[in-house]
């Protein structure tokens, strides 16, 4: 706890103005992820502290900033002689994040890091994939210098303009049962102090300033531009400073979409005029030499949500976009399908009951009593907006006659194509099978996919204006619900398209639970990474497959029950953003998913009254008897007393679908007697990585009964059915608000994609060919996978 206070404090000081070249070079050394982190945790914790105290010391002095892009090329090539690859991807993402904010970089330095890049696409994923990526963005950026910067300013803050009407949103959905209290209070402070940080940027007007700034500083260097008569020139223009943004806006786009082929020195020229313009007033020779003043990039906009039950993610993107300035650009129908989605009554899933409701008149809205609104945007107001879905289903009973938006019960032919193109696999960037498979191989049986996101693929689809970056907060109950919830997303969407025409959605987990509190001081450390690594079981996969993810995002989650304790030790103390930079770190630099197979579980119940139950889990299925579970815990505890036969439990039948390495599945049907069992979809170990659900009972079965099943059950289907009068209870995903008791039998297999539904819907339909895998049906991924972005996939 005292090493971790001193860098928090150290960190809170203000750092010198130039820092040598051999102290960055220790930097850097010290944040590089080792072999003994996943052992040692306050290690893997400093590291997280570490890197964002480096980049702390550069971002606020454009000199410190080309040293550091300057070390870190250093550092690339010299891991590239030794074959030092766990310490490129970390190396690399360190200096794309040095060289977006530094304010001038020589062509000399553009052309190495540019090379690396390209030589990187000979080595084997993932290094070949965040090569290319970058490589295309070190390409653009050389010849038009400035243009990610500018990018990424008008399209995280939403700044107006007709030249790049792109838009990105962070959407922090937190667990309501870990921030609780303290926690949240933690979160909501640093958000609030990186709104009204010193180098943060309070109105649109400065913004557009930084972006001015920025790219002619870029452009022109230090030699030709003389930074603080700008910045001054700038700040006296006042609210005349939109038409420069404009005009630089359009001048960068414009050499963007020509491609930057020999436009380098048009480009320099038109920047010069406008910077001679700007700095003219109040110096004759505006061209003089001089430092440059540093441009620090804001933090993206965020919104922190509590996810309760009611929070429906469609609903909050549907907001947003309603709110954004593009939003004015859409159709009278794309408005139409805005003002209907925002109906709560319009929002319940498709597979819910539907209530019909006896209408008394003659259909014919003229008939209609005068005092009744037969308008649909009449249910519209603000207060429906927060109503949850139970007060509409009252409203509809209550009145006599209740009429809604008309639903595109068949979607055409491009409305279909869209949702193909989402599940249509892109061979040449994507290594394995996904789920369901291509063809005759079958994805469970390989290492689950890892690849490049649909923004970076090479195969041309929808354009899309609008970017939601979706982070979840929580332990695997959080991430049970984002799959249940992504899944009746892409469900609503294949019954009705709007959103997937125009948001991208890119998904961010960041481990955290809430750690018990009989934990001491002295075991502190171990002890939570160790409660983590129970409850976070898809946060320590990812940090196990990614270590640069283990580094930042990880030991996020261990950090801030510490910033808790410190913000109630210290209540005056004066607060720095670090969530909230260690976020935008994460979504701006993490685009490299890993893909989870969601999983569809049927239960059906004792009672002959009540109808089955269709479900999804992403992380773990537990069932268990409950008058068994006091009585298997004794006899495991006196376990060497008993004898080989003594096995308390129900019997029940299992009929799965084996997996086995050569992708032959075998079909088994066993009885067992068994107190309980747990499905796991997430490996615990680097050697069991197989995307396939694995099996445990709670009781080993004896090998003269059972001599046929082992400890561990590997599946990717099964069917379990109690055969005695016994019912048992199933929990999904950790999450005591997903618990089914009275369940009679469960049926689980991978969860299908409602993209892939409606193609084979429309192929039976037209009756194009009985073979379920002709067409662009083979071509497609059948299963929903859920992709969780990190900083480099899976490193093998």
């Amino acid at each position: 706890m005292t090493n971790t206070k001193a860098l928090w404090d150290n960190s809170m000081h203000s750092m010198e103005p130039t820092v040598p070249e051999p102290e960055l070079y220790r930097c850097i050394q010290a944040v590089l992820p080792r072999e003994t982190d996943n052992q040692q945790p306050i290690d893997c914790f400093n590291k997280g502290m570490l890197r964002w105290t480096l980049h702390k010391k550069v971002q606020n002095n454009p000199a410190n900033s080309l040293s550091l892009v300057w070390v870190l090329i250093k550092d690339l090539e010299k891991a590239e002689r030794w074959d030092s690859r766990k310490s490129i991807i970390p190396l690399l993402h360190t200096l794309m994040y040095a060289i977006i904010q530094t304010a001038y970089i020589p062509d000399e330095l553009y052309k190495r890091v540019y090379d690396f890049c390209k030589r990187l696409m000979t080595y084997p994923q993932p290094y070949c994939t965040v090569g290319l990526s970058y490589t295309r963005r070190i390409k653009t950026e050389r010849s038009i210098p400035g243009l990610m910067y500018q990018r990424m300013v008008t399209a995280e803050q939403r700044l107006k303009n007709e030249y790049y009407t792109f838009q990105e949103r962070v959407f922090v959905l937190a667990d309501p049962e870990v921030f609780s209290d303290s926690l949240g209070q933690v979160l909501v402070d640093d958000f609030e102090a990186s709104a009204s940080a010193s180098g943060g940027f309070l109105s649109p007007l400065d913004l557009m300033r930084s972006v001015v700034q920025h790219s002619i500083q870029a452009a022109l260097g230090s030699e030709q531009c003389h930074g603080p008569k700008l910045a001054q020139a700038l700040k006296d223009m006042g609210q005349d400073i939109e038409p420069y943004f404009q005009e630089v806006l359009a001048t960068l786009e414009q050499s963007a979409e020509e491609g930057g082929r020999g436009q380098g020195g048009v480009l320099k020229g038109r920047l010069q005029q406008l910077y001679s313009e700007i700095v003219s007033d109040g110096d004759s020779e505006p061209l003089s030499s001089g430092r440059l003043c540093d441009c620090p990039l804001p933090n993206p906009e965020m919104s922190f949500h509590l996810w309760t039950e009611h929070l429906d993610i469609w609903r909050v993107l549907a907001k947003w976009l309603r709110s954004s300035s593009v939003s004015e650009q859409f159709s009278s129908q794309e408005q139409e399908d805005f003002d209907l989605g925002d109906s709560p009554c319009d929002l319940t899933p498709s597979d819910m009951t539907r209530f019909s409701v006896m209408s008394n008149d003659s259909g014919i809205e003229r008939d209609l009593p005068p005092s009744t609104d037969a308008s649909p945007t009449s249910s519209l107001d603000t207060a429906s907006m927060s109503a949850p879905w139970e007060q509409c289903k009252i409203k509809q009973e209550s009145g006599k006659l209740s009429r809604h938006g008309g639903i595109k019960l068949k979607p055409s032919v491009k409305d279909s194509m869209v949702l193909m193109q989402d599940t249509l696999e892109d061979q040449a960037s994507l290594g394995g099978g996904g789920s369901g498979g291509t063809g005759g191989r079958r994805g469970a049986t390989l290492q689950r996919r890892a690849g490049s996101t649909s923004m970076q693929s090479t195969c041309t689809k929808q354009q899309r204006y609008f970017t939601a970056r979706i982070v979840t907060m929580g332990d695997d109950r959080a991430l049970g619900r984002l799959a249940k919830a992504y899944y009746f997303f892409r469900k609503r969407e294949a019954r009705r398209l709007f959103l997937t025409m125009k948001v991208n959605l890119q998904f961010y987990y960041i481990p955290v639970c809430k750690a018990p509190l009989h934990i001491s001081s002295v075991k502190e450390n171990h002890a939570i990474n160790q409660f983590m690594g129970d409850s976070c079981t898809l946060g320590s996969y990812l940090s196990m497959v990614d270590p640069w993810y283990n580094c930042n995002i990880k030991s996020l989650g261990t950090m801030i029950p510490k910033l808790a304790k410190m913000q109630q030790a210290n209540p005056g103390r004066p607060k720095e953003p670090f969530i909230s930079d260690v976020i935008s770190y994460y979504v701006r630099t993490g685009q490299q998913p890993v893909y989870f197979s969601i999983y569809f579980v049927k239960l059906t119940f004792t009672s002959m009254t009540k109808d089955p139950v269709e479900d999804v889990f992403l992380t773990h299925l537990e069932m268990g008897f409950p008058e068994f579970r006091q009585i298997s815990a004794t006899l495991r505890a006196d376990k060497p007393r008993r004898s080989s036969g003594e096995v308390c439990g129900a019997v029940i039948s299992m009929n799965y679908k084996k997996v086995t390495l050569s992708g032959r599945d075998i079909d088994k049907g066993i009885s067992v007697r068994t107190s309980g069992a747990q499905i796991s979809a997430i490996p615990s170990s680097e050697a069991e990585d197989l995307n396939c659900l694995t099996l445990m009972l709670n009781e080993s079965p004896t090998k003269t009964k059972n001599s046929s099943v082992g400890s561990k059950i590997r599946t990717s289907h099964i069917k379990i059915r109690s055969l005695e009068s016994r019912s048992f209870v199933v929990t999904l995903d950790r999450d005591s608000h997903r618990t089914y008791k009275d369940v009679q039998g469960i049926e689980v297999s991978p969860c299908l994609d409602p993209g892939y539904c409606v193609q084979k819907t429309i192929r039976s339909k037209l009756r194009l060919g009985a073979d379920k895998n002709a067409g662009l049906s083979k071509y497609m991924s059948k299963g929903l996978p859920l992709p969780i972005n990190t900083f480099a996939g899976i490193v093998n």
